[in-house]
């Protein structure tokens, strides 16, 4: 056996035999001390406190962060019935361990937070609509304004409330019904007003190139004229190798004569022996 763990063994001893008590109060926690039935004014510290059972006590109080939850049933300004489940951050500071034991006693969650907590509950979301429950805005004020009133009743006792937190909201059946009625006929409206934007675009494309195909023969029309003709009927005499020749006429048009089509008739009279 080490050393160390002989002497823990002795002093454990030595506490037995003398009726000597030992507390051990652990980081995040902190000993209220009570000598014959007066509560001393100064919370003991981390460590290991001796005391006299006969004479004195010592109770440890955790000082660390704590979690309480409430599930409220709760009306609205309309009258409407919703569920709250909402969760309260809190802790008792240790300067303030002795006030708190002092004032209230260890049962000072049920004593003073919890009815706080539900009259806060109650009182300030009763002043809302039940559309504030459905909107991030609305429980984020809501929490803030339970924070509020808890800090003003409880704070002054001794218990820091550090924040407010809205976990879950359950809406009215009725309600919830009618808000998914609502998304529905939303989103078939914006679907709607897509389909006719994608409509007007599409009719606005079909007049833009109508119009384009107007120009554009509009330019062809204007660009012809008698002297183009006379050039290109010029022209195809010039280059070409068979007897098709360009013919203007009184309305100063060009004709085809398709000499192709003489000699095709031609060659079949040959065939036939005809002269």
């Amino acid at each position: 056996m080490r050393r160390w763990q002989t002497v823990l063994v002795g002093l454990l001893i030595l506490v037995g035999a003398s009726g000597c008590g030992m507390a051990v109060i652990e980081d995040g926690e902190v000993g209220v001390k009570a000598d014959f039935g007066h509560i001393a004014d100064q919370p003991l510290g981390s460590g290991w406190h001796w005391y006299v059972p006969l004479f004195s006590w010592i109770e440890t109080w955790n000082v660390k962060t704590q979690e309480i939850k409430e599930v409220a049933q709760v009306p609205s300004s309309e009258g409407l019935i919703s569920q709250l489940d909402v969760s309260v951050i809190y802790n008792v500071p240790s300067d303030k361990a002795v006030i708190v034991r002092k004032t209230v006693g260890q049962g000072y969650q049920e004593t003073v937070l919890e009815p706080y907590i539900r009259e806060a509950i109650r009182n300030i979301v009763s002043g809302y609509a039940v559309k504030a429950l459905f909107s991030d805005e609305g429980r984020k004020e809501i929490g803030e304004n339970i924070l509020a009133f808890l800090k003003a009743k409880v704070e002054p006792r001794g218990i820091f409330v550090q924040d407010v937190l809205l976990r879950d909201v359950r809406l009215p059946t009725s309600f919830a019904q009618s808000i998914e009625l609502k998304l529905r006929a939303e989103q078939e409206s914006l679907q709607k007003e897509f389909e006719l934007i994608k409509a007007k675009k599409d009719a606005e494309i079909e007049v833009a190139r109508a119009e384009g195909v107007a120009k554009s023969n509009q330019i062809i029309a204007g660009s012809i004229s008698d002297q183009y003709l006379r050039y290109r009927w010029i022209d195809s005499l010039k280059a070409s190798t068979s007897t098709v020749i360009y013919v203007p006429t009184e309305a100063n048009l060009p004709i085809v004569e398709a000499g192709r089509m003489n000699e095709r008739i031609d060659g079949a009279m040959r065939r036939d022996g005809k002269p």
